[in-house]
């Protein structure tokens, strides 16, 4: 900075250009007075005066430390630490400790600019249009935040489950083309649904494909860690996850994904009749009652079956899964028919594949994927009528989504 530009904006009334650059000087001398004042409250005197043998302990300034630089969410300012020198132990800044660089506001928000998907370039000219060109970045600094973060992702995967309480969860594999080998493309993740009706992502793996023995280890950690076997469990068509969950939580229920569902049925057939066949394959599982639905199933099949069988026992398959959520309350369904509980924050993680591409390792990339989830998790919301979850736990029976009374009438959920 120029004297001119210096001169100008010390004075008592900057012009508005020189706002920014008036404040962080105001700032930088504000934070080197408190560094001062600190070391005068220890050491019981003012600079040059006279220290009395009786009431002030030993110890002398001792000048300066070098020039650092501190960044803060206004800005980056240049300070010299205050030193002393015959003191009984070594002088440590409560105001500015050792080796610190920036303020925790601005370490807070390094790990949330990073994981909304800035390429290195791009986080760096984004974080020192905010933060000042002084500000302290480099990339050992991006180095630690992701070691941090694999810390971090090692003691999440590793929590003990005992005390949660899950009445559903969703299982789905998703591919992700960043940082994770080919073999290991894969990630499985499970959400679970807790009594009070809040979600929980409760596992975050890479994975062999989506194979009985991937989902089989994924499963058996849960079940390890204290997890007691949910009511109702959703995924998709992967015989993998289905092998694997009748082996480790038998008592689940298992509800199949309409989403992936449709899509298969409509892969068997030609683009032509695409449109008019999804209008009515989109109208199953939105029937009130199993039987309805099933109904609409026997036209699709009525209608299809003699030019392409294939989609039509692509429908027909698995169907009891299908049709399994009509068990449930009816408030919950639009939770159940899909796993889009799982998809949905996939969506942001897919948006920053180039971030991710960064990592070279499959542990690396899991723990930003895992990073970026959790952001997301925060903002999940509570499934509809949460406090049906709770007579769901209990055993509670449904038919058609409607609540049965003592086995023999129905009241409503």
């Amino acid at each position: 900075m120029s004297k001119e530009s210096t001169s100008r904006v010390s004075s008592s009334s900057p012009e508005w250009e020189a706002l920014e650059d008036w404040v962080r000087i105001r700032v930088q001398g504000w934070v080197q007075d408190l560094l001062e004042e600190e070391l005068t409250e220890l050491l019981g005197r003012k600079k040059s005066e006279r220290r009395r043998p009786v009431d002030s302990p030993a110890g002398y300034r001792n000048g300066h430390g070098r020039p650092r630089k501190l960044t803060m969410s206004g800005g980056t300012v240049t300070l010299r630490r205050p030193r002393a020198r015959g003191l009984e132990s070594r002088f440590v800044s409560r105001i500015l400790p050792l080796f610190k660089r920036r303020s925790r506001q601005v370490g807070d928000l390094l790990p949330k600019l990073y994981l909304h998907g800035l390429s290195l370039g791009d986080f760096e000219l984004a974080v020192r249009g905010l933060l000042g060109e002084d500000a302290p970045l480099s990339a050992s600094t991006m180095s630690r935040l992701r070691g941090k973060w694999e810390v971090e992702y090692s003691a999440w995967r590793d929590r003990s489950l005992a005390d949660k309480e899950v009445v559903y969860i969703w299982a789905d594999g998703i591919y992700v083309k960043a940082g994770l080998e080919k073999d290991k493309a894969c990630l499985l993740v499970v959400v679970g649904a807790l009594r009070d009706g809040s979600k929980e992502i409760l596992a975050l793996e890479s994975g062999y494909r989506e194979s009985i023995e991937s989902w089989g280890e994924v499963l058996r950690s849960l079940k390890a860690r204290g997890l007691k076997a949910p009511r109702f469990g959703v995924g998709d068509g992967h015989l993998g996850l289905w092998g694997a969950l009748r082996e480790v939580y038998p008592e689940t229920e298992e509800g199949r994904c309409w989403n992936h569902k449709i899509t298969n049925v409509l892969d068997s057939l030609p683009k032509r009749l695409r449109p008019q066949a999804g209008e009515l394959l989109r109208r199953l599982p939105y029937a009130e009652t199993q039987a309805e639905c099933e109904q609409l199933r026997d036209k699709f099949v009525g209608t299809y079956s003699a030019g392409y069988p294939k989609a039509c026992e692509t429908l027909k398959r698995d169907w009891e899964r299908m049709v399994a959520f009509y068990r449930y309350p009816k408030e919950h369904w639009t939770h159940l028919r899909t796993t889009n509980v799982v998809e949905s924050p996939f969506a942001s993680v897919r948006l920053r594949t180039r971030a991710a591409k960064r990592f070279k390792k499959v542990a690396s990339a899991t723990a930003m994927i895992w990073k970026v989830l959790t952001v997301a998790e925060s903002r999940f919301r509570k499934l509809d009528a949460p406090h049906l979850l709770s007579e769901v736990a209990d055993g509670a029976r449904y038919v058609d989504g409607i609540r049965i009374t003592n086995g023999q009438g129905r009241t409503a959920a």
